[in-house]
């Protein structure tokens, strides 16, 4: 049996930090789905296709990697893409405190899904989608917290808003 890991979260976008966990994530698994979740209550400042294109670019030559969108229970998301396994990524010690519960209402909907933390590396602690999304909108420099596919994009509207 294959070992399928889900990785839900917004990516709004994917940064650095989301970037360690994945491929940290990797060796684990034999293949990672990124699952995009969308969230009624939230209005995403990059589209689904803008954010699938990003994940899509960044790990064009890595075939146990893809990407979905979905709406709804992650539990679904995992029992439609085969997935066991949901990686979340840790970076204080509340977040581990919000995660279990959330592990905790995942696994009584389905106890074949196993939830596994990785804890996030020092340097990405502070690197958050909301941060980021929170500079951009004041107008501040957020390149060096991302991938280089996501900061040239936004280079490129930068000269078009002009």
């Amino acid at each position: 049996m294959q070992r399928i890991a889900l990785f839900p979260g917004t990516f709004d976008p994917i940064t650095i930090g989301h970037l360690d966990i994945i491929n940290r994530a990797l060796p684990l698994f034999d293949k990672l789905v990124i699952g995009i979740g969308r969230n009624i209550n939230k209005t995403p400042m990059f589209s689904d296709e803008q954010r699938i294109s990003w994940i899509e670019e960044i790990y064009k030559d890595m075939p146990k990697v893809s990407a979905v969108l979905y709406e709804g229970l992650t539990v679904e998301c995992c029992q439609k893409v085969g997935a066991n396994f949901i990686v979340r990524g840790i970076r204080y010690v509340n977040d581990f405190e919000y995660e279990k519960a959330i592990a905790d209402m995942n696994r009584s909907l389905d106890n074949n899904i196993e939830t596994i933390f990785l804890t996030c590396l020092p340097q990405f602690t502070s690197v958050a989608s909301t941060l980021v999304r929170d500079v951009l909108r004041n107008g501040g420099d957020v390149m060096k917290f991302l991938p280089d596919v996501v900061a040239r994009t936004l280079e490129q509207r930068k000269k078009y808003e002009i």
